[in-house]
This record gives C-alpha cells, sequence and structure tokens, in this order.
C-alpha cells in the first residue's frame, strides 16, 4: 500500500512563496493520479490541484489558479505544490492523496491521505 508524507509548510508573510512536497512509498506511483487538497480551521477539506500519471495535464481551483502550479516527479516518487503570492485565505493544512476514480475535485473519488503539512500566512 501506497503511503504518503507531505512536507515544505511552514510561516510565511503574505505575497511570499512556499513548495510543499509529498513523498510517496512504492513502485506504482507513476500509476496515479495525484491531487492536493487543503482544510483551513473550521471548514472542509476542498480541492487545490490534481495532476496526471506523467504530469500532462493539471486541474485547479479557481481560487489558486495562477498563483501554484502542482508538478510531480516519478523517479523520485514525488509531487509538488509550488505557491507564490500566498495569501493569509490559503492558510490551512495541505494534503496531498491518490485518485482512484470518480470526480477531480471531489475528496471522496481519492484515498492513502498523508499526515498533512500546516502552512500559516500572516498579514
Amino acid at each position: 500500500q501506497v503511503q504518503l508524507v507531505e512536507s515544505g509548510g511552514g510561516l510565511v508573510q503574505a505575497g511570499g512563496s512556499l513548495r510543499l512536497s509529498c513523498a510517496a512509498s512504492g513502485r506504482t506511483f507513476s500509476s496515479y493520479i495525484m491531487g492536493w487538497f487543503r482544510q483551513a480551521p473550521g471548514k472542509e477539506r476542498e480541492f487545490v490541484a490534481a495532476i496526471t500519471r506523467i504530469g500532462g495535464s493539471t486541474n485547479y481551483a479557481d481560487s489558486v489558479k495562477g498563483r501554484f502550479t502542482i508538478s510531480r516527479d516519478n523517479a523520485k516518487t514525488t509531487v509538488y505544490l509550488q505557491m507564490n503570492s500566498l495569501k493569509p485565505e490559503d492558510t490551512a493544512v495541505y494534503y496531498c492523496a491518490i485518485h482512484r476514480g470518480g470526480t477531480i475535485r471531489e475528496q471522496s473519488s481519492y484515498d492513502s491521505w498523508g499526515p498533512g503539512t500546516q502552512v500559516t500566512v500572516s498579514f
């Protein structure tokens, strides 16, 4: 079973950047569509971005389009989320997960969730 571990979160000022990583165990990483989600305090987990198996296609939430970039390195079994022009409303715990079928933006379509990494954007 594939296990995912996120890293790269932290505290950053508004307008700054962070790069999140999601490292996957197992040799079947390149078989999976991967997604990033986030959950802010008191809110439901929401879709951020997804990327196809060889990175040929990406999908973004409207709230991050133009600021965030999802990418992957199948040789390193890692998916990344480059976050630029960060805003205080981007503050959340960020999770990566494996897409198992269904609507790409629905969290119910994913499993094998990592433990998450905290991103805090200050004013």
